[in-house]
């Protein structure tokens, strides 16, 4: 199921992670911004809850990635 993870290059899942979970560099990523924000219980706005998959999606696939790679040697 989780196959077409393993068929993506680390550099290319590296990179869309960096750059999406990172932008807008300036002055605050937005996922770390939506992340404090899931601590404190303010993500409400629907916005929120989108911004906050969008930029941590490609961090997700890169975790997934790792793990998977880690189980098989």
């Amino acid at each position: 199921m989780l196959a077409w993870i393993d068929r993506l290059r680390w550099r290319d899942v590296t990179l869309v992670a960096l750059l999406l979970g990172l932008a807008p560099f300036l002055p605050e990523p937005h996922l770390w911004e939506k992340l404090k924000m899931l601590g404190a219980g303010t993500l409400v706005r629907p916005l929120d809850w989108f911004d906050l998959a969008m930029h941590g999606a490609p961090v997700l696939v890169l975790a997934i990635k790792g793990l998977r790679s880690g189980r098989s040697g």
